[in-house]
């Protein structure tokens, strides 16, 4: 999917057809526990209110939404509420496709939305283009049983401690000590987010669209190659060498022992391990010596589309409302393993009676994880064509997991096709300064 097409066929966003008064559509990319809940949310609304109606509409995958999308405004049969992943940021602020959400909702408190969430979705100026909704952050788990008849008592903190765990559990007999799927999201961006890395130049994009690609040159590079070293020494295993060839199913099994995962994967977890395994859960990893900063937001936004009429707009900003309400947070992040995306809303949770339950065990963790030291390159990634960029990422880094090339070259390769569609990216908005 080149989500550069909707940069590029801006105007065909402009000339969206207004849907019936008061009866809108949202669409959303979840599948899974997730769309379970964003379903049970649009039928709470429907049943709280008879003034306007929503119709929430699956699309299957965030990939496969922003596709359909492109081709419902050619028709001119497009929803007026857009839920967006966190990578597509730029795309939209530039696409003239949107209306900022705070120029919609002035009146909201948007300094109550937790620091994480606001800075990968606002403008330089502090303008928030999307309202948070279902907000995620990198999180380490840990099969604790399988851990301690491995002789492993205590939960590994730094990557030095998760391979000496992961030798032990070899040594024990496991045949995957650690999971990952080397998708950019949870071995490149958050780590080099955690780590303090940079990306790119210009903070990641945020200081300019001239900016071109450098973490080939950092510890990023450094982690990539020992995850190949760590694989053929079969103590890192990718999803395709797992029985079903999905982290999240070779965790939730057994038979993988630690994996980095979405907070939003916990509930999975736990439902799987009840009665079989305990499990903990806690930040991500960090090399011994390193200085912890945030990690970022990941899930999605939701974002008000252009050409509706004010009914229409009413409507949305009713909706909005809605999902904002502290108990619709609480009962979301309950049944999902996301975090809360408002400062009231954590407050509410550690107060709350079930505090400490495994409903909410990912909260307080999550944010803290958030909250850590920022610094101008980790406020989130603000680059042009980034979902395609993870495309290619992924390509090339494939390669050197297969053994087709060392880990430095896919990364080299990579930067080099990067930069050519920041360039590409920079020549479609000359002129144009970041909102």
């Amino acid at each position: 999917m080149k989500f550069t097409t909707l940069a590029a066929t801006a105007a065909l966003f402009s000339c969206a057809a207004s849907a019936q008064a008061a009866n809108f559509e949202f669409w959303y990319g979840n599948t899974g526990p997730v769309e379970v809940a964003i379903k049970a949310q649009c039928d709470a609304f429907n049943a709280a209110q008879s003034e306007h109606k929503v119709t929430c509409v699956g699309q299957g995958s965030y990939e496969v939404l922003v596709q359909k999308a492109i081709a419902a405004y050619r028709a001119k049969n497009a929803p007026l509420l857009l839920q967006v992943l966190d990578a597509g940021t730029l795309d939209l602020m530039l696409s003239d496709a949107v209306v900022p959400v705070q120029d919609v909702l002035p009146d909201v408190k948007w300094d109550s939305y937790i620091a994480g969430a606001r800075a990968y979705y606002e403008t330089t100026k502090g303008k928030l283009f999307a309202q948070p909704y279902n907000a995620s952050t990198l999180l380490f788990y840990t099969n604790k049983t399988e851990l301690e008849k491995a002789g492993v008592t205590k939960t590994p903190e730094t990557w030095e401690e998760v391979i000496d765990a992961a030798r032990k559990l070899k040594a024990a007999g496991s045949t995957c000590p650690f999971v990952t799927n080397a998708e950019p999201w949870i071995v490149f961006e958050q780590f080099s987010a955690r780590h303090g890395l940079p990306i790119a130049s210009k903070h990641n994009g945020y200081d300019g669209l001239d900016a071109e690609y450098v973490f080939n040159k950092t510890l990023a590079a450094k982690h990539l190659a020992n995850l190949v070293d760590w694989r053929n020494e079969g103590l890192v295993r990718l999803n395709g060498d797992t029985k079903g060839g999905n982290l999240v199913a070779a965790f939730s099994s057994g038979e993988c022992a630690m994996i980095e995962a979405s907070s939003g994967s916990y509930t999975t977890f736990t439902k799987a391990f009840e009665g079989k395994y305990d499990i903990t859960v806690s930040m991500a990893p960090m090399y011994k010596g390193e200085e912890r900063h945030n990690t970022l937001v990941g899930g999605a936004s939701i974002y008000i589309m252009k050409g509706h009429d004010k009914t229409e707009t009413d409507a949305a900003k009713a909706f909005l409302n809605f999902l904002r309400k502290p108990e619709q947070q609480m009962s979301f992040v309950a049944a999902t393993g996301y975090v809360p995306v408002t400062n009231d809303v954590l407050d509410a949770i550690a107060k709350s009676p079930d505090a400490k339950s495994a409903k909410y065990a990912t909260a307080a963790i999550g944010i803290e994880s958030m909250s850590k030291p920022a610094t101008p390159d980790t406020r989130g990634i603000r680059l042009g064509s980034y979902l395609q960029f993870r495309q290619i990422w992924t390509e090339e880094t494939q390669k050197a997991f297969a053994g087709q090339q060392t880990m430095q070259v896919a990364l080299d390769n990579s930067k080099k096709r990067g930069d050519e569609l920041l360039k590409r990216f920079q020549q479609t908005y000359k002129g144009v300064e970041l909102p």
